[in-house]
């Protein structure tokens, strides 16, 4: 008798060429978004500056903690093979 699986593949865990800079990039993006929203809004710019670089070194960094634990976890799980 035959037993059908209905558990969909796990999808195939691809890895960016350059996470950190990627991660970098993106959340510097992100940071001049705020800064100009509060330009244009005529918001505080100075406080959003400041804002926007305190999350986006936050972000990074926990990102970069990130990407180096599932290097390090890929890194093992690979040699136990």
């Amino acid at each position: 008798m035959r037993r059908l699986r209905w558990d969909a593949p796990d999808p195939p865990r691809s890895m960016p060429k350059h996470p950190y800079r990627d991660s970098a990039l993106i959340y510097g993006a992100l940071a001049l978004v705020v800064v100009v929203i509060a330009f244009i809004t005529g918001g505080g710019v100075l406080r959003a500056v400041v804002y926007a670089a305190l999350v986006f070194v936050a972000a990074t960094l926990w990102s970069w903690r990130s990407w180096r634990n599932r290097l390090r976890e890929e890194r093992l799980g690979h040699g136990d093979r």
